[in-house]
């Protein structure tokens, strides 16, 4: 263990003079979530409440190649132009980076999606006209009444921080929670909760699987992504209701159709009726071109009639 400590606090040195005192100023901001390089060296970050911002500051191509390789070093890889990208996370700092070198762009670039270090809760987004008071009184009560949620949007739309303000309602909770995750970001103040994260040879597939015989009373997902979408549905209909899950979809009516789409990635054949069974609710946030963002539709998911899907919209 002492080993461990003084290898991880030589990594955190190093890793500190190759980002330089700008790029770690934004890490420990806890108002930036997210650091990102482009190609050309400019440095853009993204503030939880303000959006996308350009920071003016160009980032030197030794710098930059530094600071990949010194991350693809922690995760014991060699990055070079026949492997030339590196995804994965730096636990102890709480981070997913994802970093690209030549030949796939002209210069390295990379991206660093960092945890919340601050919940959220329903109140916040009601203040900020996110959401209306009305739709937080629903949510609460769909979540306490253990109805199945996807929160639905696009990229940087805002769904795991969302899904962070409707797991800040079980706080306290005696519930047995199960949070499957690639990369840890959801955070439940719970006091029985497991936490498992995919790796090289577990795959989310194999967490919703396992966690089946985990005892939970609510599994959530921090993303479903792949064909894990069958076994996830597969849970929440089989007694084990109150599940949340986030998925990357353009409307509430595209998102039984996404679903769909990663089901055929293991299997021909769509159980319809197990999607409309399954799903409660979809909750459906947007981003919008100032930064902001809001939640635009809340519906539930009725039968569907020959391959079509019905919504009822609720708020």
């Amino acid at each position: 263990m002492k080993y461990a400590n003084l290898a991880k606090q030589r990594y955190l040195d190093m890793l500190e003079t190759a980002c330089g005192p700008t790029i770690m100023g934004y890490f420990n901001d806890p108002s930036i979530i997210e650091i990102m390089l482009n190609p050309n060296g400019e440095l853009f970050i993204e503030r939880l409440t303000q959006g996308k911002v350009k920071t003016g500051i160009i980032v030197p191509l030794s710098q930059s190649e530094n600071i990949i390789k010194l991350v693809a070093s922690y995760k014991n890889q060699v990055i070079h132009e026949k492997s030339p990208m590196i995804a994965t996370d730096i636990p102890f700092l709480g981070a997913r980076f994802q970093g690209w070198i030549p030949p796939v762009v002209t210069q390295p670039t990379f991206s660093i999606r960092k945890r919340a270090t601050q919940i959220f809760g329903l109140d916040h987004y009601v203040n900020k006209k996110i959401l209306s008071a009305e739709q937080a009184i629903f949510l609460k009560e769909a979540v306490l009444n253990h109805k199945n949620i996807i929160i639905a949007g696009g990229t940087s739309s805002g769904k795991t921080t969302f899904t962070n303000a409707l797991l800040d309602i079980l706080s306290g909770t005696q519930e047995r929670i199960l949070v499957l995750e690639d990369l840890p970001e959801l955070q439940v103040l719970a006091e029985d909760i497991v936490t498992l994260n995919t790796s090289e040879t577990v795959s989310m597939r194999d967490l919703v699987k396992g966690s089946l015989r985990m005892r939970p009373d609510r599994i959530i997902v921090g993303e479903v992504r792949d064909g894990a979408a069958l076994e996830l549905l597969k849970a929440w209909n089989t007694g084990h209701p109150g599940g949340i899950c986030t998925l990357h979809a353009n409307s509430v009516e595209s998102t039984p159709y996404r679903l769909e789409d990663l089901i055929r990635e293991i299997s021909i054949s769509i159980p319809h009726y197990l999607i409309t069974e399954a799903i409660d609710i979809v909750v459906f946030i947007e981003r919008l071109k100032d930064g902001t963002r809001r939640v635009k539709d809340i519906g539930s998911l009725k039968t569907e009639h020959s391959g079509q899907y019905e919504f009822t919209k609720i708020l």
